[in-house]
């Protein structure tokens, strides 16, 4: 259905290769929902560390807000896809759904190892900085270790999760995140001006 080990070193490779250029490497389901949302992530990452830069202009602090929420939408979007690819992949081989259901979808766990891979490549990043004292290298060499095992301990969980779905042992479903804010029809500090406007 779809292998662990290949999202692993999509999502390593992408964010290596995305510090010097951002190119789409997927074309096909379900890897390519996998790249969006960790292309997605990726896009995040960097715009919320533009965020908390304090002596900024107000107007790109606007624009990195506005940023993180069409990212986040679409990092959620890209959830989906993958969920909704998994149960598609399940419903054309006739696999019936286990009574077992389990709330993180396959797509959540995806998105978690995604921002995971992320926190590794800048934890480690920090490792090597020529500025940095000798026990903020060491410190953060050591939280790499944690984010590996973390990385490999929610990989394994993952393996499992994809065995019992095609086993039939278990059942999922594609939860809708519903953002609000984005909407001008649901966020009323958007619709409450587009009435007094009228």
């Amino acid at each position: 259905m779809i292998d662990v080990d290949l999202i692993l070193k999509l999502q390593k490779q992408n964010i290596v290769n995305w510090h010097k250029e951002l190119v789409i490497s997927q074309h096909e389901a379900p890897l390519l929902f996998v790249e969006e949302n960790n292309q997605y992530n990726f896009l995040l990452w960097h715009e919320e560390d533009v965020a908390r830069i304090k002596d900024i202009d107000p107007v790109r602090i606007v624009e990195a807000k506005r940023s993180i929420d069409k990212f986040n939408q679409l990092r959620n979007n890209a959830i989906e896809k993958i969920d909704e690819w998994i149960l598609s992949f399940l419903a054309h081989r006739q696999i019936k759904s286990g009574n077992n259901l389990h709330s993180e979808t396959p797509g959540m766990m995806i998105d978690r190892l995604s921002i995971m891979s992320l926190k590794r490549y800048h934890m480690f990043e920090e490792t090597i900085r020529p500025e940095a004292s000798d026990a903020h290298k060491t410190l953060c060499a050591n939280k790499v270790l944690v984010l590996n095992e973390q990385m490999e301990d929610l990989a394994n969980c993952l393996r499992q999760i994809l065995i019992k779905l095609q086993s039939g042992e278990l059942n999922f479903k594609v939860y809708r995140q519903f953002k609000m804010y984005n909407d001008p029809a649901l966020n009323p500090q958007l619709y409450g001006r587009l009435q007094q406007q009228l």
